[in-house]
């Protein structure tokens, strides 16, 4: 009786992922510090001068972190209900906040209590921001309606009130003291100039707003909602440029890196997108834990923050550049000549080889074969949690050529036949498999 040969599992070639230089790049992080805070992370948001700390909205405070520190360095918590969109004014001094009580605190960064508290809002304030000047406030309210203020005299300057739904989402121009932009649940993003008393510009975004970001050059606007993140050309009357679709889930937060051109979206599907700002293809994707509500990169990309819907706040930091070393290799001893002598030897024609018997192991498929127990043979396989499907395919193609694949069929109940429908359900949409198969 001749030996038994073990069953040939055919190799197929992997489908590897195309390096590009942005991969190279946003690979670079290094694993993320994870960070419990009260509540769902709202709003990150960062100092736009050294050391580069960064606000972090949640529940009823606001937690500065440094670069470094896994404990906040300071908290603001005169809060009386939950607190929102905590935000840095441009010099990095002053702090910016509203609130579900409807009332836009501002905080000194040295100091505890508010400095000044704009009443006039009747309902949740979930967006404020600084308008370029310094010396003014922009907010958006539940109540339909968006603020200006007046931090100096810290009275209310004007009121808009064109929504018909929540503003939930805002910005102000780095550019233009005056031009500050709002996105509401009516699905409208409208853009607004302080000396004027309406709107100058409406976009149809088509989903509810969850946010709106302004390029530095201020001519290109992004919102998003829903799904989708849409990019405006404002120069253009609010003309849209592209709709991108890439997320299964409403997309919740959006940022720029430091060089303008690349993208980040965050959305509840747990995923962060890198787009490039040249073609709006997907370069790089990242994967979390839970859904993203809040999403930011430190000014250098040295950092980037997620806030999630399980109140972590997720951290990386970017690996230092490799630096490169001109000291010269140094000298191997003349032993390690000894140890690694012959080991590229090639053999010749007339040489005699030696081979050591090597005792032949077999699977436990493969002792089930030889001994001709099929239908046991293909439980083990099924069982078997792998990632290698080829070796289930090839142990069926095997029963299959000895023509015994009805009797190792025969005979099974509901959970064996489950475990068969499974394989076939999970893995038929793989076309190695799919080609073994059939």
């Amino acid at each position: 009786m001749s030996s038994y040969k073990p069953v040939a599992i055919p190799s197929y070639p992997k489908l590897g992922e195309k390096i590009t230089q942005d991969t190279l790049y946003w690979r670079r992080y290094k694993t993320p510090v994870q960070i419990k805070e009260f509540g769902a992370v709202t709003k990150i948001d960062f100092s736009p001068v050294q050391p580069c700390n960064y606000a972090v909205t949640a529940s009823t405070r606001i937690h500065i972190y440094g670069r470094y520190s896994q404990e906040p360095i300071k908290t603001f918590s005169r809060f009386k209900d939950t607190a929102y969109c905590g935000t840095y004014r441009g010099d990095g001094k002053l702090l910016a906040a509203g609130c579900e009580d409807s009332v836009v605190q501002l905080f000194d960064i040295n100091g505890k209590a508010a400095l000044r508290q704009f009443v006039g809002h009747s309902k949740a304030v979930h967006f404020v921001d600084f308008t370029a000047d310094k010396f003014r406030i922009v907010s958006g309210s539940d109540d339909y309606a968006s603020k200006i203020w007046d931090i100096p005299n810290g009275i209310e300057i004007s009121t808009y009130k064109e929504h018909t739904d929540y503003v939930r989402c805002g910005c102000a121009s780095k550019l233009n003291d005056d031009l500050f932009v709002t996105g509401s649940y009516d699905h409208t993003v409208k853009v607004f100039d302080a000396r004027t008393e309406n709107s100058v510009m409406t976009m149809q975004h088509e989903q509810p707003v969850e946010s709106v970001l302004l390029f530095p050059s201020g001519g290109l606007l992004v919102s998003a909602g829903g799904r989708y993140v849409k990019v405006w050309d404002l120069l253009k009357g609010g003309q849209l440029l592209v709709s991108l679709r890439n997320h299964h889930k409403t997309v919740t937060s959006l940022c720029l890196s430091s060089s303008g051109q690349r993208l980040l979206s965050g959305s509840l599907d747990r995923h962060v997108k890198v787009y490039s700002t040249m073609n709006y293809k997907v370069v790089h994707s990242f994967d979390y834990a839970a859904s993203i509500l809040s999403l930011a990169l430190a000014p250098d990309d040295e950092m980037i923050v997620v806030g999630m819907t399980n109140s972590v706040l997720n951290v990386k930091h970017r690996k230092p550049e490799e630096k490169k070393s001109n000291e010269p290799v140094a000298k191997k001893h003349p032993r390690y000549r000894m140890f690694v002598k012959g080991k590229d030897y090639m053999p010749k024609q007339d040489d005699f080889i030696v081979s050591k018997p090597v005792r032949q192991r077999l699977r436990k498929y493969d002792q089930l074969l030889r001994g001709f127990q099929v239908s046991a043979a293909l439980d083990a396989v099924l069982e078997v949690r792998t990632a290698t499907p080829e070796v289930t395919v090839a142990v069926m193609n095997e029963i299959e050529r000895r023509g015994t694949l009805k009797n190792a069929l025969a005979g099974r109940d509901e959970k064996q036949l489950s475990l068969i429908l499974n394989f076939l359900i999970k893995y038929v949409i793989l076309p190695n498999v799919h080609v073994a198969i059939c």
